[in-house]
């Protein structure tokens, strides 16, 4: 049914019509019943704060459906932007299995379902499971190349417009095909892109309406899409 900010909501996984995000929707009927049974499901508007960096940790969020921003500060308030978590996510993983603070903040861009599970909950889960300690180890190694990919493309990148090409050209991932190449929706704003990518948010917008002009993109409000994929890759190759 219907819930909260128009998201679809389910009391059990077996009948949730979001199945399918995540590792845990394909558990065995034994393993996914008791994931039932601890885990509680919850829906957020956008902007709402799941856990704060340095936090101690309570437990993990499965992102069911929508995206959160994922970020650090400094202690002289610059934030920086690591990634957009997607559904499918275990968020708070690391903490929660290490026991340290959330090395992050996260925060809703647009309405989420989420499923949270206490800390001591999913540690007895995935100590009784082993496909689901399975699931946590892809998990954990993908995160370790996004952490990579991350790096290189802010520290390795030579210039604004080869971060803003790469950046785009992987948000075309989840992109919708047209007549006229292909469409994003823009989850950031041009500062938190700035924060994502490493610059400023002037650098951001002057870099935008420079591919505008060249025909690389076309946007209309917060709709972007890419013109010319060739000549954005050849960029984002630089």
């Amino acid at each position: 049914m219907k819930g909260p900010y128009g998201l679809e909501t389910s009391e059990h996984c077996q009948t949730c019509k979001q199945r399918g995000s995540t590792f845990f929707c394909h558990l065995s009927p034994a393993a996914l019943k008791d994931f039932d049974e601890i885990r509680s499901s919850a829906s957020y508007p956008d902007g709402a704060v799941l856990f704060l960096e340095k936090q101690d940790p309570r437990g993990v969020f499965v992102l069911c459906a929508g995206e959160v921003k994922l970020s650090i500060s400094s202690s002289g308030g610059k934030t920086l932007i690591l990634r957009i978590a997607k559904p499918g996510e275990v968020l708070g993983l690391m903490s929660t299995l290490s026991g340290m603070p959330y090395e992050v903040t996260a925060e809703t861009i647009r309405p989420c379902q989420v499923a949270y599970i206490r800390s001591d909950d999913f540690l007895k889960f995935i100590g009784k499971h082993l496909e689901a300690s399975q699931g946590v180890l892809r998990q954990m190694a993908s995160s370790y190349r996004a952490a990579c990919y991350r790096l290189r493309t802010v520290g390795l990148s030579s210039s604004a417009p080869e971060k803003l090409a790469r950046l785009l050209l992987d948000w075309s991932a989840d992109g919708k095909e047209t007549e006229q190449g292909t469409q994003i929706k823009l989850p950031l704003t041009h500062e938190e892109i700035a924060a994502l990518i490493g610059t400023t948010r002037e650098t951001v917008t002057r870099t935008l309406s420079d591919f505008k002009i060249h025909n690389l993109v076309a946007t209309h409000g917060s709709n972007l899409t890419i013109a010319n994929r060739l000549a954005l890759e050849s960029l984002g190759a630089d």
